[in-house]
């Protein structure tokens, strides 16, 4: 509670003598007064503090209200692919393990979730392996892989080829606002086709190879949210795939 000070008034007379007069006047003596200097502590910070202090709050109340990256700080899994037949499908014979046994290999985050490929999967459209983002299951990585390749067609031929087995890469591709590729090569030589498809609402990176006599296609797909919002992680994954001899 704050104190109320009121100085007190010190009287002394308009006379500079102590004798007493009979005057008749009835004008009281005038008073004079002290003022006390009080020194009162100021209790607010300056005004560039303040400032200051504000700033501070409104930026960190703004990120509060941010939604964190999905992926912040990820770590990764190495999943090894044995692009086993429909025929074989859920063996791969005696003790082996996916990795003595594996064809090809990409990375996947952690926290993502397996999706079981059944053999119609598998005997349709060479799906092969998926794992997708239990958050948001539109946002996945799958490969697919088909027999009797030796070498890659034309780009075009190749991505058009993808398309007639998998509808939803058809209307990616129609609705698309750009296409684009690139042929690279390894350390080894082996040649990659690379795609960016930039859809009207979702995006795909897909890279394609031959090796063993097949054809492997290994797709990273997100709406465009989690792809504005994962690019990095995405493209991550997107690299990480590669032939089992060729890293």
């Amino acid at each position: 509670m704050a104190t109320i000070f009121s100085p007190s008034p010190i009287l002394s007379s308009s006379s500079s003598t102590t004798t007493t007069t009979t005057s008749t006047s009835t004008t009281p003596p005038k008073l004079s007064f002290t003022k006390t200097q009080l020194a009162i502590p100021t209790s607010k910070p300056p005004l560039a503090n303040l400032t200051v202090t504000l700033t501070a709050t409104a930026a960190a109340a703004a990120l509060l209200t941010l939604t964190p990256p999905s992926f912040a700080d990820t770590s990764y899994q190495l999943y090894y692919g044995t692009a086993a037949s429909a025929a074989n499908y859920g063996g791969y014979g005696g003790n082996s393990s996916k990795e003595d046994s594996a064809e090809y290999v990409y990375e996947v985050p952690d926290g993502w979730k397996e999706k079981q490929i059944s053999k119609v999967e598998k005997g349709t459209n060479g799906t092969d392996s998926e794992f997708y983002n239990p958050k948001k299951k539109a946002e996945k990585e799958y490969l697919t892989f088909l027999a009797g390749f030796q070498q890659l067609a034309p780009k075009d031929v190749v991505l058009n080829n993808l398309a007639l087995s998998d509808v939803n890469l058809q209307d990616l591709i129609a609705n698309a606002d750009s296409v684009s590729s690139e042929e690279k090569k390894d350390e080894n030589g082996q040649v990659y086709y690379v795609y960016e498809i930039d859809g009207a609402g979702a995006h795909s990176l897909i890279s394609v190879t031959c090796a063993r006599n097949k054809l492997y296609a290994h797709f990273v797909n997100a709406p465009n949210p989690e792809w504005n919002r994962d690019k990095d992680t995405l493209t991550h994954l997107h690299k990480s795939f590669k032939t089992v001899g060729s890293f």
